[in-house]
């Protein structure tokens, strides 16, 4: 008879002692050759992050020629005086490193991740890649069909299409932020090597780039490392650019953007408001994320839960570019689809959230856990180096100072329910939102119009 097995069960583990966090702290200090470098020692991240700010803003590209600082971006990972497109490409496989670039207002963003073990050879590519690089004509005009393949595909995305509507309904035609990021059709076709060169001569240099460096460093000499590769990169110094005021009008009004046959529309509601310079930034974030940043906000909760017209509707605050004098601005809008029928009648909802809102605030519950959300997953958020690097990377462009992510999380946890109210009342009037549609205008346009929440008008497209 063979004897019964037996479970032998352990005791269960339990909790640890909490304890405090706060957001990493980074150590500032300049090169040589003027290139800010931000450092920040996290144990146990064997994968070191590397962002490089390029004060290369999409404002400074030439009349006709948008797009350019998109394509010089990309062109990074193409090639530099010691490597091809291909070798170049192999030499970062080698390192196990991935390497990225893209072009915002602010400027331009190169990311590197890469093993700690790796970071010497891999800081070497970047650069060269900086330094010098190769910008062939053959590289050029293969990311100039690339990005001319994309223009077609985003204007037929719903929610692109919408963000591109509202930057231009927004802004003046003579603002750059009024025009596509990357770049139009027309402008991207008239970009060449010449012209990518002439933007990166112009713009690119140490003396207003910022890098920073997040990982574990333990037994890593960086200063050497980085003497040795990104300072060694030379350039000369340039005169401050002036930045341009932000300029928009909120005038309540609804466009739609014709789409006949769509069973769908796609919804995004905005103005400009304050950026994170502006005192009120805490207290806005806080009534924001309590209005609609996630699945039991107030959005959500009516527009999803009870009404059944969407899978999500989220409200948001993105800064567009920030000045050292405090004069940049964010983006505050309400994104979501909803079937076109329901079209109507979830915008009569949406609006009697923010009156209701106006007119009895958030609740006290509402605040608490929102506070919770924000503050208490911090530490996860943050779990990554690639993820406190884009911070930090972040506050250098947006001229913010080392700390403000460490401030904000104490901010948000004494803000109160009041305050909060305030700021997301202040930030989304009912009668001062631009509302683009994309949709299918003939089913949608008068249950809309009926709504009286602005005029409306119809564009093709």
């Amino acid at each position: 008879m063979t004897e019964a097995a037996t479970m032998q069960f352990h005791p269960q583990p339990q909790a640890g002692t909490a304890r405090p966090w706060a957001f990493p702290a980074p150590e500032r200090a300049t090169l040589d050759n003027g290139l800010t470098v931000l450092r920040c020692h996290r144990p146990g991240q064997q994968v070191v992050a590397v962002e490089i700010h390029l004060e290369a803003p999409l404002d400074a590209e030439p009349a006709g020629l948008d797009g350019v600082a998109t394509i010089m971006a990309r062109a990074f990972n193409e090639g530099t005086d010691k490597h091809s497109a291909e070798d170049f490409a192999a030499e970062l496989d080698r390192c196990g490193a991935s390497m990225d670039a893209h072009a915002d207002h602010p400027g331009v963003r190169v990311s590197l991740e890469v093993p700690v073990s790796r970071l010497p050879k891999a800081l070497g590519l970047l650069s060269d890649a900086l330094r010098a690089p190769a910008f062939a004509d053959s590289e050029i005009e293969r990311l100039v069909r690339n990005r001319l393949d994309e223009i077609p595909h985003e204007a037929a995305n719903p929610g692109r299409r919408a963000a591109k509507e509202l930057s231009r309904q927004l802004f003046p035609a003579t603002s750059r932020m009024s025009r596509p990021r990357q770049g139009t059709e027309e402008t991207v076709t008239a970009i060449d090597s010449a012209a990518v060169r002439a933007f990166y001569e112009k713009h690119v240099r140490p003396a207003t780039a910022t890098a920073v460096v997040v990982g574990d460093l333990t037994g890593v000499d960086l200063d050497a490392v980085l003497a040795d590769t990104i300072g060694s990169w030379t350039g000369g110094t340039a005169e401050p650019r002036p930045v341009p005021p932000v300029t928009a009008d909120d005038t309540g009004r609804v466009v739609i953007v014709d789409r006949p046959g769509a069973v769908q529309t796609q919804l995004l509601i905005g103005r400009v408001g304050p950026d994170r310079h502006d005192r009120v930034w805490p207290a806005q974030v806080l009534g924001t994320y309590c209005l609609g940043g996630t699945l039991t906000s107030r959005l959500d909760r009516v527009l999803r839960e009870e009404k059944g017209y969407t899978y999500g509707v989220r409200s948001f605050a993105q800064v567009l570019r920030s000045a050292p004098d405090g004069t940049g601005a964010a983006m505050l809008a309400i994104s979501g689809s909803v079937d076109t029928e329901s079209t109507g009648p979830a915008l009569d909802d949406l609006w009697k959230v923010l009156r209701t809102l106006a007119a009895d605030g958030l609740t006290d519950a509402e605040r608490d856990v929102a506070v919770q959300n924000l503050v208490g997953v911090a530490p996860l958020k943050y779990e990554m180096a690639a993820s406190v690097a884009a911070t930090l990377a972040d506050q250098v462009e947006q001229h913010l100072p080392d700390d403000f992510q460490a401030q904000l999380y104490r901010q948000l946890a004494a803000t109160g329910t009041v305050e909060a109210t305030a700021a997301v009342v202040s930030a989304f009037p009912q009668d001062r939102l631009v509302t683009v549609l994309v949709g299918d205008a003939a089913q949608i346009e008068e249950p809309v119009r009926a709504l009286g929440i602005g005029e409306v008008s119809v564009v093709t497209g």
